[in-house]
């Protein structure tokens, strides 16, 4: 039986694995809205999520920066024309609620991530998500932990396909063997096994019993627990 490598870094997905989404900052932005403009709260919060829900794939295909800019001054003209709106008003509203404000750190992510840094381990995030990956790191207050960031729109390519897992390789600069990979998809897991990196599935809601569940567990998987 071949023993495993020893592990010199971890690959993370960002969301539901670092990050959650905030469903207060929806009630807080449907109350902004309504109180900017006259408009009812509850329409605000219905508009909001059927927004995002709509479009919620439209960005696969995005590569850049710029491109990410112009998705989200269509999508703000789309929500404010939902909202019954000027169009005038959609830079305000994306400044005041981006993107990126709808996200939460998981319980304990900075501080795992400190501690693994602390053994010596550098961090990586893929995840399948919009070019702007440094920006929601930023937001979440996690970005001066992690080493390389990598989104799938900006390599070209969206996990579970093999070439996102080996453009987060060839970044991180390691062989697959050395790298721990955590996602809460199992299909993403299977495929990084697949590559031959060691990986596991996280599910924070504690159903998959197979899973880890909570972000402390990935310490004892690199050497000694560390627990609050």
């Amino acid at each position: 039986m071949k023993t495993p490598q020893r592990i010199q870094a971890v690959l993370f997905d960002r969301d539901e694995t670092l990050a959650l989404t905030d469903p207060e900052v929806y009630h807080a932005a449907a109350r902004w809205i309504a109180e900017r403009f006259g408009l009812d709260a509850r329409r605000a919060g219905e508009a909001l999520r059927a927004q995002w829900q709509e479009r919620a794939f439209a960005w696969w295909d995005l590569r850049t920066l710029e491109e990410e800019d112009a998705f989200w001054r269509q999508y703000g003209e789309e929500l404010t024309g939902r909202l019954g709106l000027d169009t005038v008003h959609a830079a305000e509203l994306l400044t005041a609620y981006p993107y990126e404000r709808y996200l939460k750190p998981v319980p304990g992510a900075r501080e795992v991530l400190t501690e693994l840094r602390a053994r010596g381990l550098r961090i990586g995030v893929l995840s399948n998500t919009l070019p702007s990956i440094d920006r929601t790191l930023t937001a979440l207050g996690l970005a001066d932990l992690v080493d390389v960031a990598v989104a799938s729109c900006t390599a070209g390519v969206h996990k579970p396909e093999p070439g996102a897992f080996e453009y987060a390789l060839t970044r991180l600069g390691l062989p697959a063997e050395t790298v721990l990979f955590v996602d809460d998809r199992p299909e993403n897991v299977a495929a990084a096994r697949a590559l031959g990196l060691q990986a596991v599935q996280i599910d924070l809601t504690g159903e998959a019993p197979d899973a880890l569940h909570d972000l402390w567990a990935v310490l004892e998987l690199v050497g000694e627990p560390v627990r609050p």
